[in-house]
């Protein structure tokens, strides 16, 4: 099982995909806040529709409470438009964490650092375009993970 964790979201009806998308492949989302929605949000309700309570969704209060749940033997790996990796020369396992920023600004230079070069993941875009939308990156990689895993406990 996969975990995705939202670095203070801020657009409900992203992470209301994101929702839908975890009940569907088996995937944890961990929150941290500050959020920029609350979970009574309609668009958040609209997006992940019946969803939430078919979904392990766990709220921290800041990272470092979040890194700690997750445990320091995780592997954890950062999306940014600005990884040092291509999506394409990483090899996930069973297990690992993805991590992701808010919409408007991505993770933020000082927070990348924290992770290992060969652990700061791009995903291959047309040269000159700035970014994608949240939801669809994270299904682009939890998707190509659980592929890689051989879709473990999908039908």
């Amino acid at each position: 099982m996969f975990e995705i964790v939202l670095f203070q979201p801020e657009i409900p009806p992203n992470t209301g995909n994101i929702i839908r998308l975890c009940a569907n492949t088996g995937a944890r989302l961990h929150l941290i806040e500050p959020l920029g929605f609350n979970f009574e949000d309609r668009q958040l309700e609209r997006a992940g529709l019946d969803y939430r309570d078919l979904a392990d969704v766990m709220i921290h209060a800041d990272w470092e409470s979040c890194r700690l749940h997750l445990g320091a033997d995780r592997r954890m790996f950062a999306f940014s438009a600005r990884g040092a990796t291509s999506l394409a020369r990483v090899a996930f396992s069973d297990g690992d964490v993805f991590v992701f920023g808010p919409e408007s600004t991505g993770l933020s230079d000082a927070m990348l650092e924290t992770f290992d070069a060969a652990h700061r993941i791009r995903l291959p875009m047309i040269p000159a375009r700035r970014s994608l939308n949240l939801s669809n990156t994270v299904a682009i990689v939890v998707y190509d993970a659980w592929r890689q895993v051989g879709y473990a406990g999908g039908g």
